[in-house]
C-alpha cells in the first residue's frame, strides 16, 4: 500500500528543495580573474575605431559562437531582450509593420516589436512541438508584415527552413529567437544558422549562462554591421564610417548601449565549452522521464519527432482531466506536496497583458496601435486569438524545470517515485476534490 499523499497529511517523497542547476566552476573563475587582472572590464567604444567592436574577449566570444554554431557572424549583446530588439531594428520593422511572433513566450519577443512602432499580431503554436509552424503562420501574412519571430518554445527546434520558405519570396525576414535551445538540432544541423537572424540568451537560468547576455547570429553581412551600429550608438558612429550613407540606410539606426562586458564574456566562452555535456544531461534526463513515465492515466509525454535534437529548456506534459477525473490544479499541488514543484501552463498568452488589451503603449494615444487601429487592422486582443496556446495555459500544460544537469539518477528516482504516488492515488484526490 502506498504511503497516504502529502497533500492528505501523508509524508512527502522529498522534503529538501529539488537539485539547483550549477554551472560555473574553476573554469569560470580563472577566466574572470585573468580579466581583473588585465584592467580591461570593457573595451568598447562608441566612436568608429578598433574598439567599436569591442575588447579582446567580447571578440573571442563571438569567434568561439561562429565556429560552434557554424554562422558567419555573431554579435554579442548585453542580454537576449537586447538582441531581439537589434535584430528587429536591423530587419528595417517600423511604425504600423506587422510583426508575426508566438502568443506563448516571454513578453520581449513581442515587445520587440512595440518598440520600433510595429504591431504584433499573434500567431497559434503547435499543440506537440509549442512552435509557430507555416500552417499557423500563413493565415497571419498581410501586406504590412515584415518580420516573422519564431520562439524555440522549450528548447524544440522550430522548422525554420520550411518558414524560410513560406517568408523569402515575401521579403519577410525571419528571426529566431533561441533563447532556451543553444545546441538543440534538426536533421543535423544546429539551430541558429538557418533563419535571417537568430538570439540566444546567457540569462542566469539558461543552459549555459553568463548572469545575463545574449547572441545574435546571421549568416549576412548587411544584418551583422546593422546589428553591431544598433548595439554602440549607430546614431554617432554610422556618420563617422559612412559619411555619404543614403537615407535609405538609417533606418532604425538609432543607436544603443547593448553591449556586453568582457568579464561576461569571459564567462559565456567558458560556458560554451560545456555546452555539449550539459545538453547531453538534459537529454538523458528528458529520455528517462519519457521511458518511465508513460504509461501514467491522463499524462502524455512531449512528442520529439525523427531528427530533432531537443534542447530541453523545460520538460513540458499534456494533461487530460476529463481522462482522470482530477483537475489539472489538484494533480500540481499534489506533486508540489511531494517536493517537486510542478507548473500549470506556461506564461498567460501575451496579447492577455494590458498593454495589448488597452492597446496603449508610447504615450496616451496609443502609439503604435493607433496606427493600427486607425487603418481598421488592429488586432483584436480581446478575442481567443490562439485557441491552442490558451488551452494549453489553462487546462492541458503541465510543465517544470525537471531535467537540467543538476539532476542526478537518483533525484529523478525520487521524482520518478513521486509521480508515481500521485498518479496510483487519484482516487483519493477525485474523493478529497468532491
Amino acid at each position: 500500500m502506498q504511503n497516504r499523499l502529502a497533500l492528505l497529511g501523508g509524508e512527502p517523497v522529498r522534503r529538501e528543495a529539488p537539485p539547483t542547476y550549477r554551472t560555473l566552476g574553476d573554469e569560470e573563475r580563472s577566466a574572470v580573474n585573468a580579466v581583473l587582472d588585465s584592467g580591461v572590464l570593457s573595451q568598447f567604444l562608441g566612436t568608429w575605431s578598433p574598439d567599436f567592436f569591442g575588447g579582446p574577449r567580447v571578440q573571442a566570444l563571438e569567434r568561439a559562437w561562429e565556429q560552434y554554431f557554424q554562422v558567419k557572424y555573431a554579435v554579442s549583446l548585453n542580454s537576449a531582450t537586447s538582441g531581439l530588439f537589434a535584430a528587429v531594428g536591423a530587419a528595417g520593422v517600423g511604425p504600423g509593420d506587422e510583426v508575426i511572433v508566438s502568443a506563448y513566450t516571454m513578453s520581449a519577443s513581442a515587445v520587440a516589436a512595440v518598440v520600433y512602432g510595429g504591431i504584433p499580431v499573434f500567431a497559434d503554436i503547435d499543440p506537440q512541438t509549442f512552435c509557430l509552424t507555416p500552417e499557423t503562420i500563413r493565415p497571419l501574412i498581410a501586406p504590412r508584415t515584415r518580420a516573422i519571430i519564431v520562439v524555440d518554445l522549450f528548447g524544440y527546434p522550430a522548422d525554420i527552413a520550411a518558414i524560410k520558405a513560406l517568408a523569402k519570396p515575401l521579403g519577410i525576414t525571419v528571426i529566431e529567437d533561441n533563447a532556451q535551445g543553444p545546441g538543440a538540432s534538426r536533421d543535423g544541423r544546429v539551430a541558429g544558422g538557418e533563419a535571417d537572424m537568430t538570439v540566444f540568451s546567457l540569462n542566469y537560468h539558461k543552459t549555459i549562462h553568463s548572469g545575463e547576455g545574449g547572441v545574435v547570429t546571421t549568416q549576412d553581412a548587411r544584418l551583422a554591421e546593422r546589428l553591431q551600429l544598433i548595439r554602440n550608438h549607430a546614431e554617432v558612429v554610422v556618420q563617422q564610417k559612412s559619411p555619404d550613407i543614403a537615407p535609405e540606410e538609417l533606418v532604425n539606426l538609432i543607436g544603443f548601449n547593448y553591449r556586453m562586458t568582457e568579464i561576461e564574456a569571459a564567462i559565456a566562452a567558458e560556458q560554451l565549452k560545456k555546452l555539449p555535456q550539459l545538453l547531453k544531461r538534459r537529454q538523458d534526463n528528458a529520455a528517462t522521464l519519457m521511458r518511465e513515465l508513460v504509461d501514467l492515466p491522463g499524462l502524455t509525454m512531449p512528442r520529439v519527432e525523427p531528427g530533432i535534437a531537443h534542447g530541453w529548456y523545460v520538460f513540458p506534459m499534456h494533461y487530460a482531466a476529463a481522462a482522470t477525473g482530477v483537475p489539472r490544479a489538484r494533480v500540481a499541488a499534489a506533486m508540489r506536496a511531494e517536493g517537486f514543484p510542478l507548473g500549470e501552463g506556461y506564461v498567460k498568452p501575451i496579447y492577455w497583458q494590458p498593454m495589448y488589451r488597452k492597446g496603449i503603449a508610447m504615450g496616451s494615444e496609443g502609439f503604435p496601435f493607433s496606427l493600427a487601429r486607425a487603418e481598421g487592422r488592429l488586432p483584436d486582443y480581446h478575442a481567443v486569438l490562439c485557441p491552442v496556446t490558451e488551452r494549453m495555459h489553462t487546462s492541458e500544460l503541465l510543465t517544470g524545470d525537471l531535467v537540467h544537469a543538476g539532476w542526478t539518477d537518483g533525484d529523478l528516482a525520487q521524482l520518478i517515485a513521486a509521480f508515481r504516488k500521485v498518479f496510483g492515488q487519484l482516487d483519493s484526490l477525485r474523493a478529497e476534490g468532491a
